[in-house]
C-alpha cells in the first residue's frame, strides 16, 4: 500500500466582489460586507432582477506577469489572477513552484461564457466569418486551467473541471490526492467564473434569483444572486512546508463526493447527509469535533431547508454554527466552494466565524438551536470547519480542513 502524505495549504488567491487578495477578502466577509450592485457587465435592462455580484476593480495586468490579457477570457484572466497570489502568499520561490511537479485543477459552471456570448452574437447576426482566431481560441473553458499554467509556468496536471456550484471541492479533493499519493509536489486549486447573461437568465427563467439581496436562512429569503470571481489554493506537503519555515492555514484531512441524480435541480437531504459522513469518514473525524460548516447557503428557499436538514440528520438537534458567505459576494458558480476553502483557511489561521449577512429574521421553519452567525463574524478557535458545494444534477461534495498540529 502506498505510503500518504499529509497536505498543507500554504497560500491564498481570491479575486472578489469584495475584495481582491486572501486578506482583503477575508476581511471583508469577516465584517459582513456586500458586494453586489447593479449589473454593468452586460445589458441586463430586459431583466425584472439586475443584481449580482461583479468584480468592478480587477485590473489583469496589475497582477499578471505573463500572460496577455488580451488572448485570454474573463473566467481564465480571474482564475489565473488568483493563483498568482496564491503563489505570492504562500512565500514559496515563483521558479521553484515551475521547476516541480506541479499542476492547477481549476473548477467551472459556465466555462468562458462571455467569450461564447460574443460569438453567439456574430452567429446569429449572420456574422460568422467575422470571427477572429484570438477570441475563438478563449472560448474552451479548458483555457481557464490553462492559464493558470501559462501564468506560472507549471509543467503538471492542467485541468478544468465542469461539475458546476461544487467544482471548486470537486478541484481541491483531486488536488489533494495528487499531492497526498506523491503524485504531484504542489497544485494550486479552486475555480472561475464570471457574470454573464447566459448563467443570469438561466437562473431567472427557474425563478431562483432574488430582487436585490441574498439572504440564506431569512424567513424572507427570495433566491440567488449571480456573482463571479476567481479563487486559488496552493497545496504542497505539510513536511515540506514546515521545513521551509511556510505559513500554513489549514490541512486537508479528506472530503466525501456523491452524485444522487435523482433532480435536475432540487437538492436531495439523503445524499447530502450520506456525503458528509463519507467526509467525516475521509478526515477521520466524528461529527462532534466539527466547529464550524461553511454552508452552500444560496439563499432559495428550497436548497437552505434542504441543507439544514440534512446537516440535522448527521450532527443532530444542536449543529454547529453554520453560515454562508454567499449573502456577500453573490453565487459565483464554479467559484463558490472555493472561496468558502478560502475563508474557511482564514477562519482557522485567524480564529475566526465568517458570517451570514442580510439575515433580520431567521426561518423558524429550520428549527430551533440553529446559529447561522447573524451580521458580521464571530471571534472563535476553530480546530475542524466543514466546507459545503452543492450542484444540479445531485453533484455533492464535502471538504473537511483542520487546524494543524
Amino acid at each position: 500500500m502506498r505510503e500518504t502524505r499529509r497536505v498543507a495549504i500554504t497560500g491564498l488567491g481570491a479575486v472578489s466582489s469584495v475584495g481582491i487578495g486572501a486578506d482583503a477578502f477575508a476581511a471583508a466577509i469577516r465584517d459582513g460586507r456586500t458586494g453586489t450592485g447593479e449589473i454593468t457587465s452586460f445589458d441586463a435592462s430586459g431583466f425584472p432582477f439586475r443584481v449580482a455580484g461583479e468584480v468592478r476593480d480587477f485590473v489583469p495586468e496589475d497582477i499578471l506577469r505573463r500572460i496577455r490579457a488580451d488572448r485570454w477570457g474573463r473566467s481564465g484572466l480571474l482564475a489565473a489572477a488568483a493563483s498568482r497570489l496564491a503563489l505570492e502568499d504562500s512565500g514559496l520561490d515563483p521558479d521553484a513552484a515551475s521547476r516541480g511537479r506541479s499542476g492547477v485543477i481549476m473548477g467551472t459552471t459556465s466555462g468562458e461564457a462571455t467569450v461564447s456570448s460574443v460569438l453567439g452574437e456574430q452567429w446569429v447576426a449572420g456574422r460568422a466569418k467575422e470571427f477572429e482566431p484570438r477570441v475563438v481560441a478563449q472560448a474552451p473553458a479548458s483555457q481557464i486551467s490553462a492559464a493558470v499554467s501559462t501564468e506560472l509556468a507549471l509543467s503538471g496536471d492542467t485541468q478544468t473541471i465542469p461539475t458546476a456550484c461544487s467544482a471548486s471541492n470537486y478541484a481541491l479533493g483531486h488536488a489533494f490526492d495528487l499531492v497526498r499519493t506523491g503524485e504531484a509536489d504542489l497544485m494550486f486549486a479552486g475555480g472561475a467564473d464570471a457574470v454573464n447573461r447566459f448563467t443570469h437568465a438561466g437562473f431567472h427563467a427557474l425563478g431562483a434569483l432574488a430582487p436585490d439581496v441574498c439572504r440564506p436562512f431569512d424567513r424572507n429569503r427570495a433566491g440567488i444572486l449571480t456573482g463571479e470571481g476567481g479563487v486559488s489554493l496552493m497545496l504542497e506537503p505539510l513536511d515540506a512546508a514546515v521545513a521551509r519555515g511556510a505559513r500554513v492555514y489549514a490541512e486537508v484531512l479528506g472530503y466525501g463526493v456523491n452524485c444522487d441524480a435523482r433532480h435536475m435541480v432540487h437538492p436531495d437531504p439523503e445524499s447530502i447527509s450520506a456525503c458528509i459522513r463519507e467526509a467525516h469518514a475521509s478526515a477521520g473525524i466524528t461529527p462532534d469535533q466539527v466547529d464550524y460548516v461553511c454552508a452552500h447557503g444560496t439563499g432559495t428557499p428550497t436548497n437552505d431547508a434542504t441543507e439544514v436538514q440534512a446537516v440535522r440528520e448527521v450532527f443532530g438537534a444542536n449543529p454547529p454554527p453554520i453560515s454562508s458567505i454567499k449573502s456577500m459576494i453573490g453565487h459565483t458558480m464554479g467559484a463558490a466552494s472555493g472561496f468558502g476553502a478560502v475563508v474557511c483557511c482564514k477562519a482557522l489561521h485567524d480564529g475566526f466565524l465568517p458570517p451570514t449577512a442580510n439575515v433580520t429574521e431567521l426561518d423558524p421553519a429550520l428549527g430551533p438551536g440553529l446559529d447561522v452567525i447573524p451580521g458580521h463574524g464571530r471571534e472563535a478557535r476553530p480546530r475542524i470547519v466543514q466546507n459545503h458545494g452543492f450542484a444540479f444534477g445531485g453533484n455533492n461534495v464535502i471538504t473537511i480542513l483542520g487546524r494543524p498540529e
